[in-house]
């Protein structure tokens, strides 16, 4: 009897400390903390020409989606040289978010139309993105003052007039 206790409690033990484990890789999934996953190639690679969005942001399957189609990426050719792409793609799927966002199956491209980005903004007035400052809800620089460091804190937004 004493051993099925010591073993249940040594299982709670470790499905709790799983779940803390859990719930805090969820935090960081797309709720304004700071995300803290680097590499020097992505930050270089993504970062010249739009803020390098950090890749709990996306599931792995949006980023394969997003990196499998470079040369037509939003409107401009981002392609990248084969050691590049396979790097940047290894590390975007490490660093994804869990969660899958979208149930017809067909990845999402866009931040923007995650149920989290919409919910986070859904106070932004439509005049916001249509601001020649800001121009589009993709523009996240725009108004969180540290997105650069990966840093969307709410208490570091400023909405430019």
């Amino acid at each position: 009897m004493l051993f099925h206790i010591k073993n249940f409690t040594r299982n709670v033990a470790v499905a709790l400390a799983m779940s803390a484990t859990l719930s805090v890789a969820q935090a960081d999934d797309h709720d304004g903390q700071k995300r803290t996953a680097d590499n020097a190639r992505w930050k270089s690679e993504c970062s010249a020409c739009h803020v390098a969005y950090p890749p709990g942001m996306l599931p792995a399957e949006s980023w394969r989606a997003i990196m499998s189609g470079l040369d037509k990426h939003f409107g401009s050719d981002a392609s990248l040289d084969a050691a590049s792409a396979s790097e940047i793609t290894a590390f975007l799927e490490k660093n994804a978010s869990a969660k899958k966002y979208n149930a017809s199956g067909k990845p999402l491209l866009r931040i923007t139309e995650t149920r989290s980005f919409k919910s986070e903004h859904s106070e932004v007035s439509t005049s916001v993105w249509k601001n020649p400052k800001v121009k589009s809800p993709a523009n996240c620089g725009a108004c969180h003052t540290k997105a650069e460091s990966g840093d969307f804190n709410e208490d570091d937004v400023k909405i430019p007039k």
